[in-house]
């Protein structure tokens, strides 16, 4: 017996090569040409030189820069774990209240959840900077109306104990509807086979959750946990516009983005430095590299091994 051996769809490649070749000249090639900047310096009269790994050194090596590094990378963490810890789980809470059928007003609600995600990210940080001003700002009348005094609202957005952690919450605030459309997508994959025999059997709301719908929506919450990773090392709109690309107060807020930002283009009198910046740009890639092929070889390991 013959076997035919079936033919490459070449049709394939027609619609493949001009996404493909968009995305290489926008993405790929300035990507490989900023690790390519971050091997090089300026001489004396500005021409190119191969230096190395000697920008690296000097990033992790000279207490000028190491210092300001490690204290954006520490920052990065802080908001990724705000994130993590507080918007995924609310978004978790939301889509699942939002899939319950008995719920009136859920595409209402749903809007207004989302609506966040579509606005500017100026507007967002100015106006949560108005709402948040000890001054005149809402929360600062709504405190004094309950009688708590004049000076019962704490400058949030200007103390660095508090201001990474409010601007985190600023970000939560604004995204929590991406997650939880993704989430309300997986739930609503779930058979209703499943969960009906799961009623007739006497289980409760929330052994149904945990023994059922959680399981099935596990590779979902994966994505977007790197989803989340990767937007929070990329993160710099929300940051730049509420405390400026100094990362106010006293380099509080400071992340990978407004330090990068403030190194490649410079800020003041302090002239820019495109190597060193992409060099800072280099090390931003790895880490969100490093963290999606953790995602790829221990995250989605762990789910097939479950599903298995």
């Amino acid at each position: 017996m013959l076997i035919t051996k079936r033919k490459f769809p070449v049709h394939i490649l027609v619609f493949l090569l001009p996404a493909a070749a968009i995305y290489s000249l926008f993405m790929v090639l300035p990507l490989i040409d900023s690790l390519r900047l971050s091997f090089y310096n300026q001489s004396v009269v500005g021409q190119p030189v191969f230096v190395g790994l000697a920008n690296f050194q000097t990033l992790f090596g000279n207490p000028g820069w190491s210092e300001r590094f490690w204290n954006a990378l520490g920052n990065n963490f802080v908001f990724f774990t705000i994130h993590t810890l507080v918007q995924n789980p609310l978004a978790l809470l939301l889509a699942t209240l939002l899939t319950v059928r008995r719920l009136r007003g859920r595409v209402i609600y749903r809007t207004l959840i989302f609506a966040p995600t579509t606005l500017s990210i100026v507007i967002v940080g100015f106006t949560w900077s108005l709402i948040l001003s000890p001054t005149w700002g809402i929360f600062n009348g709504l405190l004094q109306a309950l009688g708590f005094g004049r000076d019962a609202m704490p400058p949030l957005l200007g103390l660095p104990g508090t201001s990474l952690i409010t601007v985190s919450l600023m970000s939560v605030w604004q995204y929590v509807g991406l997650p939880m459309v993704l989430l309300m997508a997986a739930l609503l994959t779930v058979p209703d086979e499943l969960i009906e025999a799961a009623n007739v059997d006497g289980a409760s709301a929330w052994e149904v959750f945990v023994k059922i719908k959680l399981p099935l929506i596990l590779p979902t919450l994966g994505i977007v946990e790197v989803l989340t990773f990767v937007g929070n090392f990329n993160a710099f709109d929300l940051v730049y516009a509420s405390q400026g690309e100094l990362g106010a107060p006293n380099f509080g807020t400071d992340i990978l983005g407004t330090f990068f930002y403030r190194t490649f283009y410079g800020i003041q009198l302090q002239p820019g430095n495109p190597t060193m910046g992409t060099t800072i740009a280099a090390v931003m890639f790895l880490i969100i590299l490093g963290g999606v092929l953790l995602y790829l070889f221990g995250w989605q390991r762990r789910i097939a091994r479950l599903q298995g």
